[in-house]
Parts: C-alpha cells; sequence; structure tokens
C-alpha cells in the first residue's frame, strides 16, 4: 500500500519559514546549496523515533500555497498514467531529483495537489 514519503513547504521567505518551524516542532534542516537552493528536513514523531522526511524552497509562484505530500510510487510513469486515467491533471511532469529520484505533481479530482516520489 502506498504511503507518505515526503512533505514540501514553499515559503516566501525560507529563514524565516525554517525558523518558525524550528521552534514550534523542533526540525532540524540541512541546507543544499546550488543549484538545488533546497532546504531538507527531519521531522521525529512523539516518542522521538524518526519521522517522515520533508524539504522546503523558496517559494516559484503565487499559486504554491499548500503544503504538498508526496506518495511513494513502484513506478512514477505507472502512477501518472493511472492518475490521469482516474481524473487527475499532471501539473508537473515527471522530472529527476538527482541522488534521490523522480517526482511529479498532481491535482486530483478534488482539487487537492498531490506528489509522486519514486526513489
Amino acid at each position: 500500500m502506498a504511503t507518505i514519503v515526503h512533505f514540501d513547504i514553499s515559503a516566501d521567505n525560507p529563514d524565516r519559514a525554517k525558523e518558525f518551524y524550528e521552534k514550534l516542532f523542533h526540525w532540524k534542516f540541512t541546507f543544499l546549496p546550488d543549484p538545488m537552493n533546497y532546504y531538507l528536513i527531519e521531522t521525529t514523531d512523539l516518542k522521538n523515533q524518526k519521522g517522515i522526511g520533508g524539504g522546503m524552497a523558496k517559494r516559484e509562484n503565487e499559486e504554491q500555497k499548500e503544503m504538498v505530500n508526496f506518495i511513494g510510487a513502484g513506478s512514477i510513469d505507472e502512477s501518472i498514467v493511472l492518475s490521469q486515467k482516474l481524473g487527475a491533471k499532471i501539473i508537473q511532469d515527471k522530472q529527476a531529483v538527482p541522488g534521490y529520484g523522480y517526482l511529479a505533481v498532481c491535482i486530483d479530482t478534488e482539487n487537492n495537489l498531490f506528489g509522486l516520489f519514486q526513489r
């Protein structure tokens, strides 16, 4: 069964958002410099066990107002095709994330944003 494997946050001011989440949830941030300019986020659950990992980058456009949950896909290509057959819109085609895998971003039949991720 597929599950959430990663979340992404877009921020107008990543440093301000980093400080907010560090203080609120005690998340740990690691900055990946050029060309990514991206923060990796480490979380823990209430028992202090490793939680779902995330990331944060500067907001690229005004439409990026939500956290995006990425669902693990055995085959991102098959998941994209099936998503479309079931009525989803692909708003960011499959793209490589060097050293990590592949992602795509979709809108479901209820206008919710979600991502697909293949390691």
